[in-house]
């Protein structure tokens, strides 16, 4: 099922919980608003979701997983990078249907960076932590091409990570 971060299952939850008159009751103009659970076709946990239109949206969790979907949710693909089971996606940032990057979180190593330009056909690794000390645990970018990625700090200081490339490359 696609279920994304606290903030979203605790609306999902209140949504559910709202008394079916409430729920029937719609702002004049707006019909069929609602939630609806969707059936992703995987038990993974998503915590990335990037939204780039009406009807293209990203997700990114456990087990390696990434889904995209072209049609506002209907139904999911499975577009996950291969040999990535083991790693757990914390976060997802999507420049459109095609474009996206998804960060790994974890110790060390468990810590990567990944970017696709087709849709999820294939994927690059673009980082991979190698100081066993640091845990890089978001991204975000400003535009298409300039993002940063953080670790939790080591030794008192921050790791930051920056690309001008659109994730093609990391300093």
């Amino acid at each position: 099922m696609v279920a994304v971060g606290l903030c979203g299952a605790a609306l999902a939850t209140a949504v559910a919980a709202a008394p079916a008159q409430a729920r029937q009751a719609r702002p004049e103009g707006v019909s069929g608003a609602g939630w609806r659970l969707k059936d992703s076709g995987t038990d993974a946990r998503f915590r990335g979701l990037a939204a780039v239109s009406r009807t293209t949206a990203w997700v990114a969790g456990s087990k390696g997983t990434v889904l995209l979907t072209h049609d506002g949710g209907r139904g999911w693909r499975d577009v996950s990078p291969p040999g990535a089971e083991g790693l757990e996606f914390r976060d997802v940032e999507a420049f459109d249907g095609r474009r996206a990057v998804v960060l790994a979180i974890g110790e060390g190593e468990a810590s990567r960076v990944f970017r696709t330009d087709d849709a999820g056909a294939t994927w690059t690794e673009t980082f991979r932590n190698t100081d066993p000390r640091a845990f890089y645990d978001c991204v975000t970018f400003f535009d298409a091409r300039n993002g940063i990625a953080l670790s939790d700090p080591v030794e008192g200081k921050y790791r930051v990570l920056a690309t001008g490339d659109g994730g093609r490359s990391w300093r």
